[in-house]
């Protein structure tokens, strides 16, 4: 039987859950084919009206999923409460972008005379992938977990989808899974919809089974790396959209170190240390002025005197104080604050570790999974360019800069611009507005994929362009036939928004 363990205490107790057999994965997987050939029979207002009754479903076990994710986790209550309502909130994102039907990319190109003769009837817009696995993310338990982004775009995109359940939080990803069930079947969602497996080996064999059409992960890059070589061996490889790692470097110029010194050491010690230092945006690298000794002091100061957090399980407890002494012993990095472990569980002090910009190797530049942070000193702005290039493709780059900075900060948006997918300035990167406009990805090894795994371009990773030429109208889809459908489309050559 499969235990669970509360990081708060390392006090472990058995679940009356199982590892999934690998006689029970194949029945899943085949329920989800079944479901997958008649969601696409489904309209697209039919499944705008599920998506909004699972967000509904998830508010109404709000308390019970609170509650379950407190005791595997350690997050404080505040901040799950948040998660969720962000997840319930994607839901619903979602669905207004599938009411929408922009994200379809429809087009309408009619038979016409051509420059190169007679031209066919082609009609094109996006269709679903087919089933997708999804897997649950350690630090978010709903927001990327079993009711998190992943699971929410691919299912707006018209997809069933099979979850793996994350070992650290098995309860909570029961609850959830169960909310959404019960949410879907109340709404008269096919079976085999939706779907959840437990234990490292049926996720396994869940990338491996060939009715599953594409993977989405968040998780360390060992694992990735385990993942893709699964789906190397397929006999038909499938997409894998993997975030993976990130030390997201942070620029303070001399201009904004000098203007709001203070201001900047509050903010940062915040984000960095935000959950205990465990999402995936957190500042791991900060690129200091030498003359900022006030922001070094302030950071300082605030990590001798802070508590203990609690990590969220042994295995990122224990690789915390690893790669620490990791980025002393091979980096050359030195400690101005040493981490302490707590009285109980699997909690930990924040630490602060400092390098000179013309010392920084990739020895150093590591990413450290908690409350860690590595301050960069540079003496001039110059010497940043070089000790960026050292620093491995990320999610994000955050520039400090004051308004007489107008020629350094473009200068350093440009050095930032191929290695990350965002760029912040004047704030931090811990935080994720889930919107259109958001996107949460980049190079690798943050991500492998342009696509983002947050806000509604997320969809465009479970979807497939088809075209239909000279195709009957009985078999198209209502989007591409002729009359007004409500949806953007393309019309010989023409964008029409109705």
């Amino acid at each position: 039987m499969l235990t669970t363990t509360d990081p708060r205490t390392g006090v472990t107790v058995p679940t009356a859950l199982a590892p999934t057999a690998p006689e029970e994965l194949s029945p899943i997987t085949a329920a989800a084919a079944v479901a997958g050939a008649e969601l696409q029979r489904r309209s697209r207002a039919w499944r705008a009206g599920l998506l909004r009754a699972l967000a509904d479903g998830l508010e109404a076990e709000r308390d019970g999923l609170v509650e379950a994710a407190l005791a595997e986790t350690g997050l404080a209550a505040p901040r799950l409460q948040t998660e969720l309502t962000r997840s319930a909130f994607q839901f619903r994102l979602f669905a207004d972008a599938v009411d929408d039907g922009g994200y379809l990319e429809a087009v309408i190109d009619h038979a016409a005379d051509t420059p190169m003769g007679p031209g066919p009837d082609v009609r094109r817009m996006l269709v679903p992938l087919g089933p997708v696995a999804v897997f649950g993310s350690s630090n978010f338990p709903f927001a990327f977990s079993v009711v998190g982004g992943d699971t929410a775009s691919a299912l707006a995109a018209g997809n069933p989808v099979v979850i793996k359940a994350h070992s650290s939080h098995p309860l909570t990803s029961e609850r959830s899974f169960t909310a959404l069930r019960h949410a879907a079947d109340a709404y008269g969602a096919p079976e085999g919809m939706l779907g959840i497996v437990y234990g490292q080996s049926a996720g396994a064999a869940l990338v491996a089974d060939p009715i599953i059409a594409a993977v989405g992960f968040t998780g360390s890059l060992s694992t990735g790396r385990i993942l893709l070589d699964i789906i190397e061996r397929r006999e038909r490889p499938i997409p894998f959209f993997g975030e993976l790692a990130s030390v997201n470097p942070l620029i303070v110029t001399p201009a904004a170190a000098a203007a709001r010194g203070s201001a900047i050491a509050e903010g940062l010690f915040a984000s960095f240390t935000g959950s205990a230092g465990q999402l995936c945006t957190k500042p791991g690298i900060a690129f200091l002025p030498a003359s900022a000794d006030d922001i070094v002091a302030t950071i300082v100061d605030r990590a001798r005197d802070a508590g203990a957090q609690p990590l969220l399980n042994a295995r990122i407890h224990a690789s915390l104080d690893e790669i620490r002494q990791r980025l002393v012993d091979e980096g050359g990095a030195r400690v101005l604050v040493a981490p302490h472990a707590g009285d109980e569980g699997f909690s930990v002090t924040p630490a602060v570790l400092e390098i000179a910009a013309v010392d920084l190797t990739a020895a150093a530049t590591e990413e450290a999974f908690g409350p860690l942070i590595l301050f960069v000193r540079y003496d001039d702005v110059t010497q940043i360019d070089a000790a960026l290039a050292t620093i491995p493709p990320s999610l994000t780059a955050t520039i400090h800069s004051e308004s007489e900075d107008a020629a350094l900060t473009a200068r350093l948006t440009d050095i930032v611009m191929p290695r990350v997918g965002r760029i912040v300035y004047n704030g931090y990167p811990t935080g994720v507005r889930v919107s259109w406009g958001m996107h949460h990805g980049g190079p690798w090894p943050a991500t492998n994929t342009q696509h983002t795994s947050v806000g509604v371009t997320a969809m465009r990773r479970f979807l497939r362009p088809l075209a239909w030429q000279d195709a009957p109208d009985a078999v198209l889809p209502d989007e591409l036939r002729d009359h007004a459908v409500g949806v953007p489309r393309r019309i010989d050559g023409v964008l029409r928004l109705g």
